[in-house]
């Protein structure tokens, strides 16, 4: 949001930052409300648009050529996850990259991966998770029976060749993962879990990362 008000010429409306964001009207406010109070100096009210006061900026970072180029490769296989939002996200981010790495465009990675999943929006699902609200999804088992299960939406694993959402399952009164391939259907829910999710995300680091998420150690140190 606060690059998207630094490089607008005349004040931008709420409407128009939620659709670039692909967020809600009402998250811009809330977001807006929360930056002023960090002393973000975002200027406007509602109806007639917002500018950010000239001469901010967000903290410089500074990447050596090979984080430049690691950062470079990771947004391009943003496209593997099946997930738009992300993907749109993760190109504007690389056309600023490639404006100061120019050596980044030279890498290039295969965009094969997660095809689209029609059941449910990641955006809104990434969304759910960012703020804590709850979904409703209907979720096939690997014998295609299906039930109703109210979630609290964790965590999203992005696999090669599927996306598995970590979440508190009302039903089982559990953590479970669902493979979103076998969701058949999706909504968000008003209702939230504020201020339990943290919780539950380390119980599910503590007792089930291991299983379901494996990293590579090449054995370096940080330096």
């Amino acid at each position: 949001m606060i690059q998207l008000l630094r490089a607008a010429k005349r004040p931008v409306l709420a409407r128009d930052l939620a659709a670039a964001l692909e967020v809600s009207v009402r998250t811009v406010y809330r977001d807006i409300a929360s930056l002023q109070a960090m002393q973000i100096p975002i200027l406007g009210e509602p109806g007639i648009g917002y500018v950010m006061r000239r001469g901010y900026d967000l903290p410089p970072v500074n990447f050596d050529v090979d984080e430049a180029e690691a950062v470079s490769v990771g947004l391009n296989m943003i496209a593997r996850t099946g997930d738009p939002g992300l993907w749109r996200a993760a190109r504007r981010a690389s056309h600023k990259l490639h404006e100061v790495a120019p050596s980044t465009k030279k890498l290039v990675a295969s965009s094969w991966g997660v095809q689209s999943i029609p059941a449910v929006d990641l955006s809104k699902l990434r969304q759910a998770i960012r703020h804590e609200y709850k979904a409703a999804i209907q979720y096939a088992d690997v014998e295609g029976r299906e039930t109703e299960r109210t979630i609290w939406p964790l965590v999203l694993i992005y696999y090669v060749d599927n996306v598995l959402v970590v979440a508190w399952c009302e039903l089982r009164q559990s953590i479970r993962h669902f493979r979103l391939d076998r969701v058949t259907r999706c909504r968000f829910l008003t209702d939230d879990f504020n201020g339990r999710g943290d919780a539950l995300i380390a119980q599910w680091e503590a007792t089930q990362k291991d299983d379901t998420v494996s990293t590579k150690d090449f054995g370096l140190s940080e330096t």
